[in-house]
């Protein structure tokens, strides 16, 4: 290529939307020409002087990214020659973000393409009347990241010039996939799935988007299996009504418990239902042409415990916070999100509390097709303004959409520890606040469980966090060790230093998980000095010690419904995982297995695509 853009191989990366996908599509990740701004001195691309090369997906701030830099990035921009593919007659064509921090402006051939703000969640460009026909294009982006905003959401990106405590370096701009797709003209803009145990039926919410017609139809096959044992479960097909198809799917049910338990999507049995939803033309066209999937489960609170397909199911999670040594937020590969799934598996664990971050869709779609249970949290801003209310809001709200349809997820955090909300005993508009979202979230998804501040200071709930890092397991069995301690648990223990519940908002019966705890750090030789944990084992034989006690004692308390270890994996100076950064175990994995109280199994390999 001329003009000094550089030539590039996108790297190789599954299909970045997993729930609707479409055959024709291309990867932008690659090497793209990149700029530093620190004095936001450029407002158009045609002024931009490009002086360095980057790796996206990879934030500038990461090794991968061939940048590196610490400091701070107020504004970057970004730019790449492309060659569109060829369109038919009606054809679009959409340049997807799967995530871009904090507030990104796109350019095509220097004309004004779109924006979007939040650092977390996608969004979809329809560039077609900006192309120029058989011609490479030019697609540049400019980045504003005010890096000691508090007011926006950041999760655990440090404020601060160096990473500190238990915050991380920062994440500026493009890291998610950049893609390409070809699209008709009408579409399937949007796919939610929901299932039903009681009524034995998949409900589906389908809405186009593009050229609005009325003389169209959407049928539906759901299969489930793989190769000769495939099964046919339904095949539909609905007329639209306003651009969308609301439908209960029901499905053939013997009766037989052994056909429904083998249907069931669980942990131990992640069984995925395939499905093909094409859109169609009156007179016979063939408009739009997706696959998707779906699973039947259940998942709610019934007195004091979770249940998972209608049964108590105890939740042994671990804290996942979801970084890597040298690409940061994001995942090295495709192949690194699956064995972060396998590994929480392996070493015994159930689900995982996705911390302060919006996982990447393609790791939702390897704990769907291995069979790990993974909780939702919004990240955090951390100052309490109208407009952090009005951004965490809103990313919340599109986080939701995005992910609704995953079975994996089972459980929604709007809040974590009060951040954002600091004055939440005292403050009436901060609770209200935080009720305000518990609300909004169950308005959109009433089919899971909510916690609406974890970790303390409960007011609008369906499960009480409790976060308390406790090194003594004798006290945490005294705390926690039947439900007569449950007056003084309420009334005058403070983990943390806070209250668990809010005046005014009593413990009403929700089930009780100490959703942080843990926290042993080991670094294996390492400089104390700059590593950081809750407490500290010397010796690899102390840090199996240790643990084995804690899981196995909080493991015995049927007080609580449910628990999450603090944490999975060493992130940058937080020295406390049962992974070192690079993923290798620091004691083995069957022993943490066992001390969770469960035998290593073989790798799980659910029905499903890549």
């Amino acid at each position: 290529m001329t003009d000094g853009m550089p030539d590039s191989e996108p790297l190789t990366h599954e299909y970045p939307r997993p729930m609707l996908r479409r055959a024709s599509w291309t990867s932008l990740n690659g090497v793209w020409e990149f700029a530093l701004d620190p004095d936001q001195a450029w407002s158009t691309p045609d002024h931009v002087e490009f002086d360095q090369t980057i790796h996206v997906p990879f934030a500038p701030e990461s090794l991968a990214s061939g940048i590196g830099y610490s400091r701070f990035i107020p504004c970057c921009w970004y730019q790449r020659r492309i060659m569109p593919p060829p369109l038919a007659e009606g054809e679009r064509l959409l340049l997807h973000f799967g995530a871009v921090d904090y507030g990104a402006t796109v350019w095509v051939d220097d004309h004004f393409a779109g924006s979007h703000e939040g650092g977390y969640t996608p969004f979809s460009l329809d560039i077609t009347d900006l192309l120029r026909a058989d011609v490479p294009q030019v697609v540049a982006v400019r980045v504003l990241d005010d890096p000691t905003d508090l007011a926006k959401p950041r999760g655990k990106q440090d404020w601060q010039t160096e990473p500190h405590a238990i915050w991380y370096p920062r994440t500026t701009g493009i890291w998610q996939t950049v893609w390409l797709e070809t699209v008709p003209a009408t579409r399937i803009g949007t796919l939610r799935w929901s299932s039903s145990l009681q009524a034995w039926d998949i409900g589906l919410e389908a809405i186009l988007e593009g050229v609005p017609r009325d003389d169209v139809r959407l049928s539906i096959q759901l299969r489930v299996g793989e190769g000769l044992d495939r099964k046919l479960l339904a095949d539909d097909t609905y007329y639209v009504v306003a651009g969308e198809v609301h439908r209960r799917i029901a499905l053939s049910d013997p009766g037989i418990d052994d056909f429904r338990n083998e249907l069931l999507w669980s942990p131990d049995s992640p069984t995925l239902i395939t499905a093909r939803v094409r859109l169609w033309a009156m007179r016979g066209e063939l408009l739009d042409d997706v696959e998707s999937y779906t699973a039947i489960r259940s998942v709610g609170i019934e007195g004091d415990r979770f249940t998972l397909n209608g049964r108590p199911y105890p939740l042994r999670m671990v804290l996942d916070q979801g970084y890597w040594p040298a690409t940061g937020l994001t995942a090295p590969d495709d192949a690194a999100l699956r064995r972060d799934v396998e590994l929480a598996k392996e070493m015994g664990f159930n689900g995982v509390r996705k911390h302060q971050k919006l996982e990447d869709p393609r790791y939702l779609y390897w704990a769907d097709r291995l069979g790990l249970l993974v909780w939702g949290e919004m990240p955090s801003a951390y100052r309490f303004t109208k407009r952090s209310v009005a951004r965490v809001t809103r990313e919340w709200t599109e986080a939701i959409l995005r992910d609704i349809g995953h079975p994996c997820l089972i459980a929604w955090v709007p809040f974590n520890e009060s951040w954002g909300v600091p004055d939440l005993p005292n403050n009436p508009a901060q609770r209200d606040y935080v009720q305000a979202l518990y609300h909004l979230t169950k308005t959109l998804d009433a089919s899971r469980p909510t916690i609406g501040n974890d970790g303390w200071e409960s007011l609008a709930t369906d499960i009480i966090g409790i976060h308390d890092y406790d090194a003594d397991p004798t006290r945490i069995v005294r705390r926690y060790g039947g439900p007569e301690g449950i007056p003084q648990l309420f009334h005058r223990e403070r983990p943390g230093g806070r209250l668990l519940t809010l005046t005014g908002h009593p413990h009403a019966g929700q089930p009780l998980m100490l959703t942080e705890f843990g926290g042993i750090a080991f670094t294996d030789g390492a400089d104390e000095d700059e590593t950081w944990g809750y407490s500290r084992a010397e010796t690899a034989e102390e840090f199996a010690s240790r643990l084995t006690t804690l899981l196995e004692a909080v493991r015995g308390l049927n007080l609580l419904a449910g628990s999450c270890y603090t944490q999975f994996a060493d992130t940058f100076q937080e020295a406390n995982g049962l992974l070192r950064e690079d993923r290798t175990p620091k004691i083995p994995l069957v022993q943490i297995a066992a001390a969770n109280g469960v035998k290593p199994k073989k790798k799980t390999t659910g029905a499903g695509f890549a």
